[in-house]
């Protein structure tokens, strides 16, 4: 009775049409048998960004999870760690960040990607350009953190050396963004809810935006990972979840308006304001029509170009990723 009052709560919130295209495909969780817990842990932070795995709770109901939980969670390198070490059962993360773990030999696997184009690169005048910032200060948590990885290949790219021709300034939490913000550094790259909030206080300008520039938009930026172990032991509950996942990131696209007001109904952020504006921006549909894989092989192939990982792409791939169950979905839920 529980999951059906929670189907009908979110049949509610959304249109008919919406509805009938998110919980249509009842009748193949039939023929995939029960999940083989009721019981999924999910990683909640302030990152706004990965929206669908939090408006995603009553479809994880509907698939049989009926015990969900969010747990508290640093985003970043800290994620998968959680994961690792079995804290947590799901989050979604920067894939460069997913390979740099896979590469120190943390047990995560990459199941399938949610979305892509959430990180803008922010810069002070004279910077109109990743070349630019060659001698400059960048902004970043700390020299593994997404934020870095992703600046260092943008570097790479143009043809900086990440490790000699930017002067990367580290500062934790919110410390990046209000160096920036006070003109003490000369570039960040910010994810939401922070590019609505640079936005809100016109402080800098965009020179990149990944949801729109090539190359970075021509791949996804964020992945649904879990542990290797729990793929092994629940692959029925593992599929179940990322159908909830990849539906929540269709009605993310459908109606981000709702969407957003289920994140500030959820207490997973307080600004309706930068929820809507982020949702409405991020192209979450992308999951159908971009290749996984070749988000894990991009990222994968310019950190080791870099330096910073030193394991085979390849490797790492055929280790830390299971596409099955997102192969499956494409064609089930292709309507």
């Amino acid at each position: 009775m529980h999951i059906l009052q929670s189907r009908r709560r979110f049949v509610g919130s959304v249109s008919a049409t919406t509805a009938a295209s998110l919980l249509g495909s009842v009748p193949a969780l039939a023929d995939e048998g029960p999940p083989e817990t009721t019981t999924v842990r999910v990683a909640r932070n302030t990152n706004i960004c990965v929206a669908p795995i939090y408006v995603a709770e009553e479809l994880l109901r509907a698939e049989g999870l009926t015990n969900v939980r969010y747990v508290p969670a640093a985003g970043g390198f800290t994620l998968p760690q959680m994961i690792a070490r079995g804290e947590i059962d799901f989050g979604v993360g920067f894939a460069g960040t997913v390979v740099y773990h896979l590469n120190a030999g943390l047990p995560i696997m990459a199941v399938g990607a949610v979305h892509s184009g959430c990180f803008e690169l922010f810069a002070h005048e004279p910077v109109r350009t990743i070349s630019d910032l060659k001698g400059k200060r960048v902004g970043i948590q700390t020299l593994t953190s997404s934020g870095h990885l992703y600046l260092a290949i943008m570097a790479a790219h143009v043809g900086l050396d990440p490790h000699r021709d930017i002067e990367w300034v580290e500062g934790r939490g919110d410390i990046p963004l209000e160096l920036f913000a006070e003109g003490r550094t000369d570039a960040f790259l910010a994810f939401p809810p922070e590019p609505q909030e640079l936005r809100a206080r016109q402080v800098g300008r965009v020179i990149i935006d990944t949801g729109i520039d090539r190359p970075w938009s021509q791949y996804q930026c964020c992945m649904l990972i879990t542990s290797r172990e729990f793929v092994r032991a629940h692959p029925v509950a593992t599929k179940r979840v990322l159908r909830a996942v990849l539906k929540a990131a269709d009605f993310c696209a459908a109606d981000p308006a709702q969407a957003a007001r289920r994140l500030v109904d959820g207490r997973f952020t307080d600004r309706y304001d930068y929820a809507l504006q982020t949702l409405s921006d991020i192209p979450y549909t992308r999951w159908r029509d971009y290749d996984a894989e070749d988000t894990m092989r991009f990222f994968a192939l310019r950190l080791h170009d870099v330096g910073i990982i030193k394991s085979s792409p390849n490797r790492l791939i055929a280790e830390g990723t299971d596409w099955r169950f997102l192969n499956e979905l494409k064609r089930e839920l292709k309507a």
